[in-house]
């Protein structure tokens, strides 16, 4: 696709017609661009700044009975890669950004590193041409469905791996060892298998597009099995 539908298409995708089409253009740009003569990094840092200070306001809202460690727990959840990875799936951002020949064909449109930074370059480039309230619309449309209070649970960002961790050296003075126990799929997409042990017997397995997903899964596990039987 060229530069210039590139652009086009993904205005009308998000809805939004850039009057400076040149922060769009950097927004889009991949470090490993060809003719790259400027990339989107800075444009993701600010992006970063601005997706989080929206997030914040809207949170503190609409929770206004939370605590602050609930806040900066949904906070951290909804900023993370893999939830903006996911984000920017649903606008289809991979297919629209400018890349090196080298990141396309190792699977770079669908690098969940990739797709995060250049969504957050996106919302600061939108930030800088359209101003705060667009930018909040624009974020706060493709985060509706997770901030919904009955589709949140406090399951999906509890730190697992912790609380195993603190239960495991109270009850059996030891710390979970966990352990890559298979690798599976494209390089771009390797879906890892972990288990962890504590006091050499295994109580949990789980997997993940990452070893700390894998680990949290594989802990949340290992957590059920141990606290469950003491609770009933």
């Amino acid at each position: 696709m060229e530069n210039k539908s590139a652009v086009e298409a993904l205005e009308n995708k998000i809805g939004v017609d850039f009057s400076n089409k040149k922060l769009i253009e950097k927004a889009l740009t991949h470090r490993s661009y060809e003719e790259c003569g400027d990339n989107n990094e800075t444009l993701e840092f600010l992006g970063d700044s601005v997706l989080s200070v929206i997030i914040s306001e809207h949170i503190y809202k609409r929770f206004p009975g939370e605590n602050e460690g609930f806040l900066a727990k949904l906070r951290a959840f909804l900023v993370r890669a893999e939830k903006l990875k996911e984000k920017a799936d649903i606008i289809g951002l991979g297919k629209y950004i400018f890349i090196g020949k080298g990141e396309e064909k190792t699977g770079g449109r669908e690098r969940a590193s990739i797709l995060s930074n250049a969504l957050e370059a996106v919302i600061g480039a939108v930030y800088l041409d359209k101003g705060i309230d667009i930018t909040a619309e624009f974020v706060l449309n493709l985060y509706n469905e997770d901030l919904k209070k009955e589709n949140i649970d406090l399951n999906m960002f509890f730190d697992y791996k912790t609380q195993l961790q603190e239960y495991a050296q109270k009850k059996f003075r030891e710390t979970p060892e966990y352990k890559v126990i298979n690798q599976r799929g494209p390089d771009h997409r390797k879906i890892f298998e972990v288990e962890v042990k504590i006091h050499k017997n295994t109580y949990g397995y789980g997997s993940g597009y990452s070893k700390k997903e894998a680990e949290q899964i594989a802990a949340k596990q290992a957590y059920a099995k141990l606290i469950k039987p003491q609770e009933g």
